[in-house]
């Protein structure tokens, strides 16, 4: 593809750039296939300019200079700056990960030549022309090991599920499931023609595979989809020996489905339904519903908007936070994960769960629970690798959930924050337990602008199958291998980290949850002090730690 056929305007002199926190500056404007950079005239060096990935911006709006505020509300202050004499226009950029800017170009023509070409390069949906293809960092090495691990590796080295789990590559062709990687842990005494039959009998393909193992008691986290037991209450006597091969001679199990009880009758008219206390009477249902989808992204939508009211009205404010229900989702992920975890850990029982597809908030909670129950989920390699399984190999949707952020007027209905959420909920127990986790808020930060916009392949496509056909692991560099390069890790690692072999249970009572200011209100003054306190409190943990060794 020729990216040079969009660009209607390759370059404007005399742009005058507004942004969060920084006064007004003037300068050159350039886009390319995958940028777009702003060098302030000033400046000579790398500091005065500005390098924002295409696929970064969720919408842009061509407004007069005056209207600046009631967009940017309480993000900055901004000094109109006088336009240049004779025609002009303003555009208005709002970013996925929430930064938003203004430019001032002059000319009329050439304003509407950069919107559209803005327009146009940052909404590409071939794969192959994101920029995660053409980035080459200096220290770019392709290796035969893409990511951190992967399903083979990881069975090999739990020696503990060798006896009664195997490793299946039913999957290898993605003919049975197209979201799953070509390798699962399955029950050893279930055969891949079972398993193919399972697989029918599930939603989406995703029969129940192992993602959890608990060293503990030997319990099991298992995921799948819904059972496709539709309005005659068909069976699947393979799905119920798979289930049972799962507990042996344990006197039940759980079924945690992320679905109301009402929502799972109605799934029954429509294919799906949900496991009958008859034909799985060793297992013991439990609903515990979660909204996804459109809810959760119109949550998103309302709370970036009551963070950008510049009223400065703490009532209001209030209203609109409680209104988005967004701390409500975080709240409901949280108490559902650690019911998760109580059966497991408490009870020792194992569990299986999932919601319709088994892609979005059984990844979610599947997530958190690790996180809460097991003790190397917490070092950054562990954290890197439990969201590489959990979200990245069990197929997740990235290019669908994460298409646009809050601000886009083209709304999708694949579209969903859940992986925005997790991150969101993961925060929590960080500022919970300050001490328990190994990772830094900067980390979490930098997961959830990556996952919208990056230049690693990680969260590109939607699932194992169509990386491979893309040749993402061939191509394009991995974000998480990234991550711990000494020179990131620094920056990434939580200085104050204490390991612990104890379960951390997080409080879920509303006054114990916060907004993650760190994410929505990144871009004000106030978070900005609050960063450089946090950074100063790190540089003098380091040189603490460094003044240590040296005695």
């Amino acid at each position: 593809m020729e990216f040079s056929e969009h660009i209607k305007t390759a370059n404007v002199e005399d742009v005058v750039l507004q942004q969060p926190l920084h006064p007004p500056s003037r300068g050159t404007l350039c886009i390319t296939g995958h940028h777009l950079l702003f060098s302030h005239r000033e400046e000579q060096d790398s500091s005065g300019q500005v390098l924002l990935l295409l696929r970064n911006i969720d919408a842009i709006e061509k407004s007069s200079v005056e209207n600046l505020s009631g967009y940017l509300g309480p993000f900055t202050n901004v000094v109109n700056s006088k336009r240049a004499s004779g025609s002009s226009g303003t555009i208005i950029i709002k970013c996925k990960d929430l930064f938003v800017l203004q430019l001032d170009i002059p000319g009329m023509e050439q304003c509407l030549n950069i919107a559209q070409s803005i327009e146009t390069l940052s909404c590409l949906d071939c794969v192959a022309d994101m920029y995660p293809f053409f980035y080459r960092p200096c220290d770019a090495i392709f290796c035969d090991q893409w990511g951190l691990s992967n399903p083979e590796k990881h069975y090999t080295e739990m020696e503990e599920l060798h006896e009664r789990w195997r490793l299946s590559t039913v999957n290898r062709d993605y003919s049975v499931c197209v979201s799953y990687p070509t390798a699962v842990i399955v029950p050893k005494e279930i055969s891949d023609d079972t398993l193919k039959k399972v697989a029918k009998f599930r939603q989406g393909g995703r029969f129940p595979v192992l993602c959890y193992y608990h060293r503990k008691n030997g319990m099991v986290i298992m995921r799948s989809g819904q059972p496709l037991t539709g309005a005659n209450r068909k069976r699947c006597k393979e799905d119920e020996r798979l289930l049972q091969a799962v507990i042996e001679d344990s006197d039940k199990g759980y079924i945690i489905d992320m679905r109301s009880a009402q929502q799972a009758q109605q799934a029954r008219m429509t294919g799906g339904g949900f496991e009958s206390k008859s034909c799985y009477n060793s297992w013991r249902r439990l609903h515990r519903h979660m909204e996804r989808g459109k809810t959760l992204q119109e949550s998103l939508i309302k709370l970036v908007e009551a963070c950008a009211d510049k009223s400065h009205n703490m009532g209001r404010w209030l209203s609109k936070l409680e209104n988005s229900k967004w701390l409500s989702h975080v709240q409901t992920a949280l108490s559902t994960a650690g019911l998760l975890v109580e059966c497991l850990e408490r009870d020792g029982h194992s569990v299986l769960i999932h919601d319709s597809d088994g892609i979005d908030s059984t990844l979610l909670v599947s997530t958190l629970a690790q996180l809460i129950m097991d003790p190397s989920c917490r070092t950054l390699e562990g954290f890197l690798g439990l969201l590489e399984r959990e979200f990245v190999q069990a197929g997740h949707p990235f290019q669908q959930r994460c298409a646009h952020s809050a601000f886009s007027h083209a709304r999708l209905q694949q579209e969903s924050p859940v992986f925005l959420l997790m991150l969101d909920c993961v925060w929590q127990i960080w500022r919970q337990f300050p001490l328990a986790l190994g990772f830094s808020e900067a980390l979490l930060l930098r997961l959830a602008t990556e996952a919208y916009a990056s230049n690693y392949g990680t969260f590109l496509s939607n699932s194992d199958m169509e990386r491979h056909a893309a040749q993402v692991k061939d191509k394009t560099q991995c974000l998480f291998r990234a991550l711990l390069k000494p020179r990131e890790r620094e920056q990434y690692t939580n200085q104050l980290y204490e390991h612990t072999e104890l379960a951390i249970w997080p409080s879920v009572h509303p006054q114990s949850l916060q907004l993650w200011r760190g994410f929505f209100l990144r871009w004000t003054q106030q978070t900005r002090h609050l960063e450089e306190v946090q950074q100063e409190i790190r540089n003098m943990v380091i040189e603490s730690g460094k003044t240590a060794l040296s005695f």
